[in-house]
């Protein structure tokens, strides 16, 4: 086929800026650890536990919910690079437009370097499943998982553009992914009508060969490339609505004493959280869903615990549908914390860069900030325990909330420590993988009666067992596990103020007092 001048110059553009914005990806060594890092976890590491939880919450068998952890992998991977993408670079396509590039050709860039991404997380989530249990039908679990990275991708890149806020857009992402991914056909029950709708339905039918039956005519391969196309049309149609002007923002700082310093500097981290109302219905709506549908979709049958009464350590039958939501809430709390903590930091470096230049010390600037994390944490614990009350009855809530109270801060500390070591797109994996392994599976009371040893040196296994302790227990029996939870804060602490000092954000000017 001959080219038009016209199409060859379009063709050229858009391999020229995919070209650059690849270059740009692998520039941060951190996106390709990741790359390999994220896949390990969810296909090598915790494909035996997802499989475990599968049978309890009535879904697929174990080999199915292996093959269904590369699409997994492969999705996440996807849509959280392809947020960032979009995100990161929206004042400089938009330069670009202004600067006369067509935003067609823009988006074609933007979209044909993430289905590059997506073909290389998808080799790679591949790669793992073949060293972790083999495909037996390669032609059908590669496609699956490129569907799988595809359909997210093309969600990350509706986020990117909507959503400018990082905390918001990574929340959201994540919010999709985990409910498509925990609530859906391969964890949960194929045939219930609600989860039809999720975007990865059908690919994870087709993808494992569990037929639907409820595909009809078009079948369940037709539905997927269906929502595939459908994602990727519509990505592309916001995407390229949304590049458009530049808007400014201005920054305020203050001077004063060191306590005034550190109100005006509290008052403006807190103003900046108040005045994103997407980020308070997250904060509510997260929870809602992801702990209510969690004793919605448990299967009703029995389970043993662990526990410490009255000193004596006991094993307890408990009924699964009763006391899921209530093991689920610190889940939900942590992630968000380190999500939180993460952002909180990060976007506040170039703002503490010009407060430090006007007389704000890095004492003050780390009070700040830790302050703010707390706030944080003490909201999202808040809003996760106000929907717990509704599903759980905890025998001690005063031991109960004080546990996920301390496993948010704890969290919120980790999500500080790891915003100055991975940034942005590595961090916000970091973060998810890092609760994911700790409680989603490490310290999980529905995986196993009692954590193991390697889970038992994890940030949140002291806060978890005063979590058990109090929903389960009817007196206090964790004063250790109390204290290797206050270590595990001190020293996450200790780590974070170095951290923050060692950043040029913190470098106050020569004779700025602390």
């Amino acid at each position: 086929m001959i080219l038009t001048p016209t199409a060859r110059s379009a063709v050229d553009d858009v391999r020229a800026l995919s070209g650059r914005f690849l270059a740009d990806y692998a520039r941060n060594p951190v996106n390709l650890l990741v790359l390999v890092v994220v896949p390990v976890v969810f296909v090598i590491v915790a494909a035996g536990a997802m499989a475990d939880a599968a049978r309890l919450l009535g879904g697929a068998s174990g080999p199915a919910v292996e093959t269904a952890t590369a699409g997994w992998a492969a999705g996440f991977l996807a849509g959280i690079a392809m947020y960032f993408q979009i995100n990161a670079a929206r004042a400089a396509d938009r330069r670009l437009v202004s600067a006369g590039l067509t935003a067609r050709r823009l988006v074609l860039a933007r979209l044909g370097t993430g289905v590059v991404l997506a073909v290389l997380v998808s080799a790679v989530a591949l790669a793992a499943l073949a060293v972790r249990v083999g495909i037996d039908a390669p032609v059908r679990v590669t496609v699956g998982t490129m569907m799988f990275a595809v359909i997210y991708l093309a969600i990350g890149a509706m986020v990117g553009a909507l959503v400018r806020n990082p905390v918001n857009g990574t929340v959201l992402i994540l919010f999709v992914w985990i409910v498509d991914v925990f609530f859906g056909p391969a964890i949960g029950s194929a045939q219930r009508v609600a989860t039809r709708g999720f975007p990865t339905h059908f690919v994870t039918l087709w993808m494992v060969d569990v037929p639907s039956r409820h595909g009809g005519k078009v079948g369940d391969l037709g539905w997927a490339l269906v929502w595939m196309a459908g994602a990727l049309l519509l990505g592309a149609m916001v995407v390229t609505a949304t590049v458009g002007g530049l808007h400014g923002h201005r920054e305020r700082t203050g001077r004063g004493g060191r306590a005034d310093r550190f109100s005006v500097g509290l008052t403006m981290g807190l103003r900046d959280w108040r005045r994103n109302p997407v980020l308070w219905v997250l904060l509510v709506v997260v929870p809602i869903v992801f702990i209510a549908l969690s004793k919605a979709m448990t299967v009703p049958e029995f389970g043993m615990f662990s526990l410490v009464e009255d000193g004596q350590a006991v094993t307890e039958m408990f009924w699964l549908p009763d006391v899921h939501a209530g093991t689920m809430t610190p889940i939900a709390v942590a992630s968000l914390s380190a999500l939180a903590g993460l952002f909180v930091v990060l976007d506040a470096r170039s703002g503490d860069r010009r407060l430090s230049l006007a007389g704000f010390g890095a004492g003050v600037l780390l009070a700040v900030r830790l302050t703010v994390i707390a706030v944080a944490a003490m909201v999202v614990t808040a809003s996760s325990l106000l929907v717990t009350v509704a599903v759980f009855d905890a025998r001690q809530w005063g031991l109960y909330a004080a546990g996920n109270l301390l496993l948010a801060w704890t969290y919120g500390l980790v999500g500080v420590c790891l915003g100055p070591l991975f940034g942005r797109v590595g961090g916000v994996f970091i973060a998810f993988l890092v609760p994911f392994l700790d409680l989603g599976i490490g310290q999980s009371p529905m995986l196993r009666p009692q954590p193991p040893q390697w889970a038992q040196l994890l940030p949140g296994y002291g806060a978890t067992r005063m979590i058990l302790d109090g929903g389960l227990t009817d007196s206090f029996d964790t004063a250790g596990p109390l204290l290797a939870a206050l270590g595990w804060l001190v020293g996450l602490t200790a780590v974070a103020a170095w951290l923050f000092r060692r950043a040029p954000a913190s470098t106050p000017r020569p004779g700025a007092g602390l």
